[in-house]
């Protein structure tokens, strides 16, 4: 693909899968991408009807910006659709000081969210997206991700936050309005992420813009059982506004042309294994020195549909032991069966015991002495 972004991710949406990459390991400044965080966060860790007023630090953002005096509250539901349709950065320092304390307390909620969803290469500092540095343990850090990890955020925002629908929501709204807590001001917010109009099937997205980074833009699209994420980083500057779209296009289009949903499940057999150290007899049934495996699934449930390349195969791993201890309890999980597309683990189905065995002791292999020889 000759793509004008400097970086670039295409992904799997449901399984976070890396489709296509350009420099996707980089690390760049993102610009207002950096809000897909702000709101999740927001969202997870705020009430929607809480009132936030805006500081004297939040009225002196840098446009764009709602204009926001120092004072002046709103409730944090308004803020959110100010955040992600405008991208008003005075609302994201509101928000980031009312759910963190501080820009430097969110910053640090921002970073371990970003360490929880394993997105080792991301640093923020702002809740809005301004470039900026700073210096930690005699390093300097800029404000930064890479492609990977903003399609890896962006697939937590939509796929399995448990906040996703609010995020869809905010982010699939073309217009919105409210007014201050006191109802003085009114605003009016229009949604920046063309391609929900432009493109069938985009149902979320964020742009962004600074000096340094360029035009960054991350967004998600849905047809039928397929989603695609993608980020652009880097992706020109004034006046090559329109590079984004045209770069998010050709992605979400090869993905379409190139990617298809095909069922992988394979039905697993397996050995029945040894246990040892257990009671080796069951009353009425003899002896239980070993136990049957199963998946333990309907037939409902004896499916997998991965969005595959064409040409592309699910490598199968069993992770069953050879030898169990007792005791082992019945329904018990003692295994796995994974599925890999590459390196990929993109579902794991456990494995059960299907009948339980206790553990052998002095007591109990005296009580069946007894109960053998003396009890008759």
């Amino acid at each position: 693909l000759k793509l004008n972004a400097q970086s670039a991710v295409l992904a799997d949406g449901l399984t976070g899968r890396v489709l296509y990459g350009k420099g996707e390991d980089t690390i760049r400044p993102m610009a207002s991408t950096t809000k897909i965080m702000t709101c999740i966060l927001a969202l997870e860790l705020g009430d929607p009807d809480d009132v936030v007023t805006a500081t004297k630090e939040a009225a002196g953002q840098p446009k764009v910006h709602l204009g926001v005096q120092s004072g002046q509250t709103f409730y944090l539901k308004d803020l959110l659709y100010s955040l992600m349709l405008e991208s008003h950065n005075d609302a994201a320092v509101m928000i980031a000081e009312h759910v963190g304390g501080s820009v430097e307390g969110f910053a640090a909620l921002m970073n371990q969210k970003a360490r929880d969803l394993g997105c080792g290469d991301t640093y923020f500092i702002t809740p809005n997206g301004l470039d900026a540095s700073k210096e930690e343990n005699g390093q300097m850090k800029e404000h930064s991700t890479t492609a990977a990890d903003l399609a890896r955020i962006m697939n937590y925002c939509i796929g399995t936050s448990p906040k996703k629908d609010e995020f869809l929501k905010i982010t699939g709204t073309q217009s919105y309005y409210f007014t201050d807590q006191d109802g003085k001001r009114s605003y009016s917010c229009q949604n920046h992420n063309a391609l929900l109009t432009m493109m069938s099937g985009v149902f979320s997205g964020k742009t962004g813009f600074t000096g340094g980074a360029g035009y960054s833009y991350v967004g998600a699209l849905e047809d039928g059982e397929r989603e695609f994420t993608i980020a652009l980083l880097g992706c020109g500057w004034p006046p090559h506004k329109t590079y984004k779209w045209s770069d998010a296009r050709k992605l979400y289009t090869y993905g379409l042309e190139h990617f298809k949903m095909k069922d992988v499940f394979q039905e697993e057999t397996f050995a029945r294994v040894p246990v040892s150290g257990g009671l080796c007899w069951k009353e009425g049934e003899g002896a239980i020195d070993q136990v049957e495996l199963s998946m333990m699934l309907n037939p409902d449930d004896m499916h997998l549909t991965l969005l595959m390349g064409e040409g592309e195969e699910a490598r199968v791993v069993k992770k069953v032991p050879s030898i169990l201890m007792a005791p082992v309890r019945e329904g018990q999980q003692v295994g796995t069966v994974d599925y890999y597309l590459g390196e990929v683990l993109v579902k794991r189905f456990p494995v059960y015991a299907m009948q339980g065995v206790e553990k052998m002791n002095l007591r109990r292999a005296a009580d069946r002495v007894l109960d053998l020889f003396l009890v008759r």
